[in-house]
């Protein structure tokens, strides 16, 4: 829906300043805690902790298709968490209820605040949640502490919640300005590229601009207001092949300022060449299904982490009853090649020169955000980890993370896999040939494009993952020309194929995206060396059965 400012912006064109709230907001949080903290003191169960978060966003976001504009929003939002917890910092009303199918800690909505500067308007509104969510914390702890007493001993008997240093932090407002008419001329110039193959019947340019403020304060003595502005673009199309199955692209391109974003040129080309690709896709012919060598460019490898690895060291999943916990048997032991690390650094902004969407100074528990060396050498060292304890990890390392209005669980900021040994990528298609000579294989495969993908860890199912390429490449042992194929997910268990990784080229690639999860969607990068891989398994990707449109599109020009 558009809001009456986004139409000024379409008719005037003006500039839109973008920035950080002012204090007050976090003065009100403050002074209600205390209020609240003192005042609930006096009940049989008195919360021993007691937290607020504010997400304050502001967003400018448009979107062009076919060169025609689509839409233009411009919105503002604080959304208020609260965490309250009775008990004490071993038990207490988040502990998991075993035998609860669809339950893990429980949690509180995100509450909707005014945007005014008001304080006694935004108490009211802290005062009556805080009250609400109380009493359901009283509840819940009593059916924990019923739950405890029938059940058998706990496999990770570890604190519910860590005691971590008192942070104190403000951040200066930061600010950027968005000339609204100069993106909407832009992404409609870019879109209308689409128009250029009438075989492409999706063709979309999107920009959003964010300032995205956070406010934290907690009994503990916490206090933080950081600021996070981003920019991002997506082009993104989509074409049909004539059995039916349907072929995305996207680009996508992420900056914390708009200049950092590329020039309009860089994102001309990307569509460009999309446009081709689409067309040798839509010509290309199934995959079949296939196990053996492959390539994994820079950014498949590292969504290829992202999925296989990382949400399997995400710390709260060795405490739930109902996880596979993959990793928690392999504490120093050795998962993959010596020459591999596997780094998670919330502290990096850039890397070669490019903005990784990853980056956070706290995290949303008021945890210092820190590097986390998850594999040194091929062995295994770390989890990432909120304050939520677990067995011989007793703190949190700053990766408590969630989308506003769900609660903080450990997730993954910016992943980085390096190598140590490497080699030039050329050497990497010739080890690929080699091996399959060795395993009697006509073809490896070359995964370029991968668009994301899932990955199961929980005990009542198969622990394997589907990562899904969007353009994969037959490259012959006997050194014909690589070939276009279409078709395939990329799938297997993560402990098998870490065995097969056997080598990494030069180059890095840099994936940025988001990642969705139990605390909703949080950006994430993941960043890798292009890795050849012994042996992959792939099986056919499931598709639509609806044939390519009837008619021409309207882009089509009429023949003489």
């Amino acid at each position: 829906m558009r809001t009456m400012s986004a139409y000024f912006l379409i008719l005037f064109g003006s500039l839109i300043i973008v920035k950080a709230s002012e204090l007050p907001i976090l003065i009100a949080m403050k002074n209600e805690m205390q209020r609240t903290m003192d005042g609930l003191s006096k009940q049989d169960n008195p919360p021993y902790f007691l937290s607020y978060a504010v997400t304050e966003t502001k967003t400018i976001r448009m979107s062009a298709s076919f060169g025609k504009l689509k839409y233009i929003e411009n919105i503002a939002s604080r959304i208020l968490d609260i965490d309250i917890r009775v008990g004490n910092y071993e038990l207490d009303n988040t502990h998991t209820i075993r035998g609860s199918r669809f339950e893990f800690g429980g949690g509180g909505k995100g509450i909707e605040l005014p945007m005014s500067g008001d304080e006694q308007s935004i108490r009211a509104v802290i005062w009556n949640a805080t009250d609400k969510l109380y009493k359901k914390a009283v509840e819940r702890y009593g059916k924990v502490l019923t739950n405890r007493a029938v059940k058998v001993k706990e496999e990770d008997s570890s604190a519910d919640f860590s005691r971590q240093q008192i942070v104190r932090y403000v951040e200066d407002e930061q600010i950027f300005s968005i000339d609204s008419l100069q993106w909407q001329e832009r992404i409609k110039r870019l879109s209308a590229l689409f128009s250029d193959d009438p075989s492409i019947y999706t063709g979309e340019v999107y920009f959003q601009a964010d300032i995205i403020t956070k406010y934290f304060v907690s009994s503990e003595g916490s206090l933080i207001q950081q600021s996070e502005p981003n920019v991002r673009m997506f082009a993104s199309a989509s074409t049909k092949a004539d059995d039916g199955m349907t072929l995305p692209l996207f680009s996508s391109y992420f900056g914390f300022l708009p200049e950092n974003l590329p020039t309009e040129e860089k994102v001309a080309n990307d569509i460009h060449s999309m446009i081709k690709t689409m067309g040798l896709l839509r010509l290309a012919p199934l995959a079949e299904t296939y196990s053996g060598p492959a390539i994994l460019s820079g950014p498949a490898s590292g969504v290829f982490f992202h999925e296989i690895f990382g949400h399997r060291v995400e710390g709260h999943r060795q405490k739930d009853p109902n996880s596979s916990q993959t990793f928690k048997s392999f504490l120093n032991k050795k998962i993959l090649p010596d020459f591999i690390d596997v780094v998670f650094d919330p502290g990096l902004k850039t890397l070669n020169g490019q903005d990784i969407v990853g980056h956070y100074k706290y995290d949303d528990e008021g945890v210092k955000a820190e590097k986390v060396i998850a594999v040194e050498k091929g062995i295994f060292k770390n989890f990432l980890m909120n304050r939520s304890p677990i067995e011989s990890f007793p703190v949190s390392n700053g990766h408590g993370r969630r989308q506003p209005g769900l609660r903080p669980v450990s997730r993954q900021s910016n992943l980085l896999v390096q190598a140590s040994q490497t080699v030039a990528f050329d050497s990497l298609r010739t080890l690929l040939r080699e091996e399959c000579l060795k395993q009697n294989k006509e073809y490896g495969l070359y995964f370029v494009e991968i668009s994301g993908g899932f990955t199961f860890t929980a005990r009542t199912i198969p622990n394997a993952f589907n990562v899904q390429p969007l353009v994969v490449y037959k490259i012959y042992a006997d050194g014909r020309p690589d070939e276009l194929v279409r078709g395939v997910d990329l799938i297997g268990t993560p402990l098998t194929t870490f065995n097969n990784i056997i080598a990494a080229s030069h180059d890095i690639g840099i994936f940025n995206g988001v990642c969705g999860a139990e605390s909703g969607g949080v950006p994430v990068s993941a960043s890798s060396p292009s890795l050849f891989v012994k042996t992959i398994e792939v099986q056919k990707k499931q598709k639509s059965q609806a044939k390519p449109p009837l008619l021409d599109s309207p882009f089509t020009k009429p023949k003489p």
